[in-house]
């Protein structure tokens, strides 16, 4: 009987999903892709046809951002609405515990809440487990992606640069032989007493890194010839392979579309690629002018491709929206030596590369090229192709589906998260009047043309001075002249609303500046 009511509710609900006329939504998330590393935002040296067909179909935002400068903090705040720093949330080492809380309304679970089919698959890096337990990778792992929000979760679950080198599904590791238990330690003596295949530490044999050598930093575990931060032992037959990660992850996106075809459904697909160690396929290899890191992007490009493919396959291209966008700038050497040539002169040039187009910056920094990332928003039923100047940012989703999807937000849910569908849709041509964002060290606040830099909190070096900083991004896109002393009322004016908007527990939705 229980059964017959679940199915009667699915039914209805997807009627009035369907009546309302509300999009599957497929999220596709790159990994360091950088505002000028796509054609259709100037790059000439990386093929990208697919995502360049999205772009011409679809709306292309020239000002369009994510919150953070790395990886784990942006991708925390999309997902949540809530700014990483008021969480102390930074990039995650191996092993660590998940950081979103499993009590806050999250983007999938906001999808679930409207009748949503939701599913997770690529690339976590949010942690796995609770705070001051060790997980164990030999059973089950949790809380994790279904905790907050996913029916489906197959997860590379940090970051491919580190260790554990195994999918995880569900809750458990994915092919896993219990007569090779995994093991995971700080040091390589953390694994002495433990059984298990061991893999080569690379500090003590360099010769192991046979793929190619670590450049900085990823120097521990040995996995498939490339080293890795972290060390690990066992679970030799639930190692992933580098090359096949993106088939492995586009299959298994190609399986949920197909066997969700009749009902609504939201996919999350963050992508490991462009990130370091980059590892594309072999049918990937010199498709691109610019080694690895271009076949790698050339490799991504494929997979929006088949996604797009499989939806018009199934009749679901007009009403899917596609959001395409990164988790921050671009990166060249990222801790391997992989064939990327930067000049001293210009550290932001590969072989004249810039992969963050005329932004200044890149991964790690507050300077535009570390947040304004490619975002574009594709669906076909409701959004007109075309280039929008409009500002919108990753950590507005939240609130903006919210409003399609007809539920209302309470003020502790998603509070830095404000509604700007109008926007995203094409609909309304401003978008958000204000930006902050978070880099390694620093928060910036950008209103209007003006962008005002200062150190994030708890970041102030005790005896070393801080530089704060001004540019007037409509005469000055590049950042390179500090205006600071030149506008004592602006700098005055933008230090009050920052101060307003970094405070502990203010609501941003609710704030008026």
């Amino acid at each position: 009987m229980k059964k017959k009511w679940q199915f009667l509710l699915f039914l209805l609900t997807s009627e009035i999903l369907f009546a309302k006329n509300l999009p599957n939504v497929i999220l596709i998330y790159g990994d360091d892709v950088g505002y000028g590393d796509v054609g259709a935002y100037g790059s000439t040296m990386i093929p990208t046809p697919n995502i360049d067909r999205l772009a011409s179909e679809g709306l292309l935002f020239t000002d369009g951002h994510c919150s953070a400068s790395t990886c784990t903090p942006s991708r925390f705040s999309m997902l949540t609405g809530i700014h990483a720093f008021r969480h102390k949330v930074n990039i995650l080492p191996p092993d660590a515990p998940m950081v979103i809380p499993t009590n806050k309304l999250t983007l999938p679970g906001l999808f679930k809440k409207a009748g949503y089919f939701t599913a997770f698959i690529g690339k976590w890096h949010l942690g796995v487990g609770m705070k001051g337990i060790k997980n164990d990778w030999n059973g089950e792992l949790k809380p994790g992606p279904m905790e907050v929000g996913f029916d489906l979760s197959f997860s590379l679950p940090y970051t491919n640069d580190r260790v554990p080198c195994v999918y995880v599904e569900g809750h458990r590791v994915l092919n896993l032989d219990p007569q090779d238990p995994i093991h995971l330690g700080a040091d390589f003596n953390d694994l002495q007493t433990f059984e298990g295949t061991m893999y080569p530490d690379a500090i003590k044999n360099p010769e192991a890194m046979t793929y190619y050598k670590s450049s900085h930093w990823h120097n521990n575990s040995v996995i498939h010839g490339i080293g890795r931060i972290g060390y690990m032992r066992g679970g030799k037959s639930a190692l992933w392979k580098d090359q096949t990660m993106t088939d492995e992850f586009v299959q298994r996106i190609k399986k949920v579309i197909q066997e969700k075809r009749e009902e609504p459904f939201f996919i999350y697909y963050p992508s490991q690629n462009i990130h370091v160690p980059r590892a594309p396929h072999p049918r990937f290899i010199g498709k691109s002018s610019l080694g690895l890191r271009g076949d790698a992007m050339v490799e991504f490009d494929w997979a929006v491709g088949e996604i797009m493919n499989t939806l018009e396959e199934n009749g679901l291209s007009e009403n899917t929206m596609i959001v395409f966008s990164s988790d921050n700038g671009p990166v060249y050497d990222d801790g391997y030596e992989d064939g990327t040539t930067v000049l001293k002169s210009n550290n932001e040039t590969d072989r004249g590369h810039d992969g963050s187009g005329i932004w200044r910056g890149g991964k790690y920094q507050i300077y535009e090229g570390g947040s304004r990332v490619p975002f574009i928003v594709r669906w076909p039923d409701r959004v007109q192709p075309g280039i929008s100047k409009a500002v919108v940012s990753q950590i507005d989703f939240v609130a903006s589906f919210a409003e399609l999807l007809g539920i209302d937000l309470s003020h502790e849910e998603a509070p830095d998260s404000r509604n700007h569908l109008g926007a995203l849709l094409g609909e309304e041509a401003i978008g958000s009047p204000y930006l902050l964002k978070q880099a390694v060290n620093e928060i910036s606040f950008r209103e209007g043309p003006w962008k005002y830099i200062a150190p994030l909190p708890g970041k102030i070096k005790k005896g070393k001075p801080v530089e704060l900083q001004l540019y007037n991004l409509s005469n000055d896109p590049s950042e390179k002249k500090n205006v600071l002393q030149k506008y004592p009322e602006v700098v005055e004016s933008m230090q009050k609303k920052w101060i307003q908007l970094k405070a502990k527990n203010v609501n941003l939705r609710l704030l008026k500046l």
